[in-house]
């Protein structure tokens, strides 16, 4: 069964194609990889505007050639379902209608979601369509870890709560970690890190999230390439007060803040940890502040679990900067956790299968690498909605 996995964002529309078994309905058990076959993929970048995302869907399809013909569904990464959309569903005018509702709490990305999903749906109307949500796989996080210290009229009024993001992601590492640690899944305790330009970091027992980094919007939590994570709440009526405008406050939040505005160097750790090494203090502290941000959340979220089974490393930083895994895991013998430099160092992910382990042989806990394979979970899931069964 081929399976187009579409991703629409501001700068970029990235597309995977799956060969994945057909009628394969049901959820992915807690230690299996999903499987199937990626046939081909690729990104479109440096768009600019809305516009341009549906040029660029029309290209991929273009690009795909006479593929589209052996095309089952194509699924959509889609931000933000909020409290209702918390599983993959058939794409449909009320769903459209959803999604659009959950765009206040995303604005950044699901209306340029749905710009994709139009696209592809005028192109191709005949096909289902599945949208696939980055908060779906945190529905499971119990209310005492999603409400916020408001009133509770708020939540019930304008549904402010925690939501979480990178589901697939923290759900593709767990399955990963499952499968190499073997023995009972369903009793791992799992730390994922999911750290790129975005980045968040997950509790997760049993394969189920229970607490997760990002909340309302993507915005909270680690500190990222451009945003700045938790904040103090007086600090966006403070910048209001003195003259900025709320658009000019969003720009801040969203594009200015986290690692390029503490280093003054943009938004490429890479180039951080290059002029960190040359001596530039900014660059040093703001790698401080990322790693301390972190560490951070592991430690709380060591004590949800009750202890630590493994910690899980993706992302584009999460996969290639050994320095950031070896300052996030530097003294943590107190978890269990034990880091070999020459192991971390030695990480080739393209000749070790997307896993790389990078503990101390008979550690108590184990640290993990993983290739994260978002758009594989979407793939899935896209098959296990059109079966009929539970999605991942």
């Amino acid at each position: 069964m081929n399976v187009l996995v579409l991703n629409a964002g501001s700068s970029s529309v990235k597309y995977d194609l799956y060969d994945l078994p057909a009628g394969a309905g049901g959820a992915v058990p807690a230690g299996a990889v999903p499987a199937g076959t990626r046939v081909v993929g690729g990104t479109i970048d440096r768009l600019d505007g809305a516009d341009a995302v549906d040029a660029a869907i029309h290209r991929v399809f273009d690009e795909l050639g006479e593929r589209t013909r052996r095309l089952a569904a194509v699924g959509h990464r889609v931000v933000h379902g909020g409290a209702k959309l918390v599983r993959p569903v058939v794409i449909d005018d009320a769903v459209l209608a959803a999604i659009d509702a959950c765009s206040a709490f995303a604005p950044l990305h699901n209306p340029l979601n749905l710009r994709g999903i139009r696209a592809a749906r005028a192109r191709f109307p005949a096909l289902p369509h599945v949208a696939v949500f980055d908060t779906a796989f945190h529905a499971t996080i119990p209310a005492h870890a999603v409400l916020y210290g408001l009133p509770y009229e708020l939540y019930l009024e304008h549904g402010f709560r925690r939501f979480g993001f990178h589901g697939p992601s923290h759900q593709y590492m767990a399955v990963r970690a499952a499968a190499h640690l073997g023995g009972d899944a369903t009793r791992l305790r799992l730390i994922t890190c999911h750290l790129g330009g975005g980045a968040s970091v997950a509790a997760i027992a049993g394969g189920a999230s229970i607490d997760t980094s990002m909340g309302l919007t993507p915005l909270e939590g680690l500190v990222m390439a451009t945003r700045p994570g938790d904040l103090d709440p007086a600090i966006p009526g403070l910048l209001l007060a003195r003259g900025y405008s709320p658009e000019r406050l969003a720009d801040l939040l969203n594009h200015h803040a986290g690692l390029a505005g503490l280093s003054g160097l943009g938004a490429d750790v890479r180039d951080i940890e290059a002029a960190a090494d040359r001596g530039h203090a900014r660059a040093r502290l703001a790698l401080e502040v990322f790693v301390h941000r972190i560490r951070k959340y592991l430690g709380g979220y060591a004590v949800e679990l009750g202890g630590v089974d493994a910690l899980v490393f993706a992302g584009g930083i999460g996969e290639g900067s050994a320095q950031i895994r070896a300052r996030v895991c530097a003294g943590l013998a107190l978890l269990g956790l034990a880091l070999d430099p020459d192991r971390n160092a030695g990480v080739r992910l393209e000749a070790t299968g997307g896993l790389a382990e990078i503990s101390v042989p008979g550690a108590a806990a184990r640290i993990l690498v993983v290739h994260t394979e978002e758009e594989r979970m979407i793939a899935r899931d896209v098959v296990a909605c059109l079966a009929g069964g539970e999605p991942s």
